[in-house]
């Protein structure tokens, strides 16, 4: 079986990777949430170590760099007011970098993100990493392009979990992973596989 064109491809989007330099670098979800009990990721380590050399790399190079939390409120596992809500010390924000709180996937809808991305200056060249890779990096790539932005999402810097499918059977994370990736690819946003993708 051959691949079909990308929908990048057949409206000429093209598929050129960005510079980190010339980006800012939104870090989405990256809760403790994601790393232990109901919620807990395949591949959430992994991922956050990508994510802390992704946030080392952009803060070297002047990027600025935006972080999102989900609020599911109080006694939830996405409590921003608990430990288990709160953004993973390996990745958490520095003394100016802003914290953009969102309730819903797409972190563009009934949030401050636009506000934040306009005063710093940010153009449309967006970096995302983050949890989960089939839902709030995948809602958000589709809100930034929907805004006009060109987002590109690190592969190795997010995760997901497995599901079970329509039909009762267990997909498997690493199948919902790549399914996600790819459904971005086609229009949305360009991959980068790896964080040295967009340094080296």
């Amino acid at each position: 079986m051959s691949a079909s064109t990308s929908l990048r491809d057949v409206i000429g989007l093209g598929n050129q990777l960005p510079r980190l330099a010339d980006t800012t670098l939104i870090m989405i979800d990256f809760q403790n949430t994601y790393r232990t009990g109901v919620m807990a990721l395949e591949g959430a380590e992994q991922a956050l170590t990508a994510g802390a050399r992704l946030l080392a790399a952009a803060r070297a190079a002047g990027t600025p760099v935006i972080h999102i939390v989900n609020d599911g409120g109080e006694n939830t596992p996405y409590d921003i007011r608990a430990e288990i809500g709160a953004i993973s010390t390996e990745v958490a924000p520095a003394d100016g970098e802003p914290v953009v709180v969102k309730q819903l996937p797409n972190a563009f809808h009934d949030t401050d993100l636009e506000k934040t991305l306009r005063e710093l200056g940010a153009g449309n060249e967006l970096v995302l990493a983050g949890f989960m890779t089939h839902m709030c990096v995948s809602c958000t790539a589709q809100g930034a392009f929907t805004l006009g932005y060109r987002p590109t999402v690190v592969a190795e810097a997010t995760a997901t979990r497995p599901l079970t499918a329509p039909d009762g059977t267990v997909l498997p994370a690493a199948t919902l992973q790549t399914a996600a990736l790819t459904t971005i690819g086609d229009l949305f946003g360009t991959i980068a596989r790896t964080v040295d993708d967009l340094t080296s």
